[in-house]
């Protein structure tokens, strides 16, 4: 019943910059944790970035900080993930994720909610 749908993927010149959204339906957005992941070909799947509703600062992962921003827009129960200074090494698929708050501590509770992916592919 609760629906992510991402957008904004696509191709990408190295260096350049582009925006991923997610809209949630379904759920009560405001008092959720907010997330993004990637899985690259052959990789596991990698935490990008979380946004907890009951915590500090948003979780980066090492690998993108300086580069990529969570942000979240409530009354369009949207969340967003601004990614710059692209390297061909973020290309993989996007997932946005949410989850009641809880710090942006997850485990596999079956309570999170997950988009079907969007690919970003930096072409070198």
């Amino acid at each position: 019943e609760v629906q992510l749908v991402e957008s904004g993927g696509g191709l990408v010149q190295a260096g350049g910059s582009a925006r991923l959204a997610c809209t949630a339906s379904g759920v009560f957005f405001d008092d959720q944790d907010i997330a993004w992941f990637r899985q690259a070909p052959g990789r596991e799947r990698e935490a990008v970035g979380c946004a907890s509703t009951i915590s500090g600062d948003p979780f980066y992962a090492d690998s993108v900080k300086g580069r990529f921003t969570i942000s979240r827009n409530n009354a369009k129960n949207t969340m967003y993930l601004q990614m710059n200074s692209l390297k061909p090494q973020d290309t993989a698929v996007y997932y946005c994720a949410i989850h009641p708050g809880s710090g942006c501590l997850w485990g596999s509770d079956g309570l999170g909610s997950w988009g079907k992916g969007i690919l970003v592919t930096v072409s070198s």
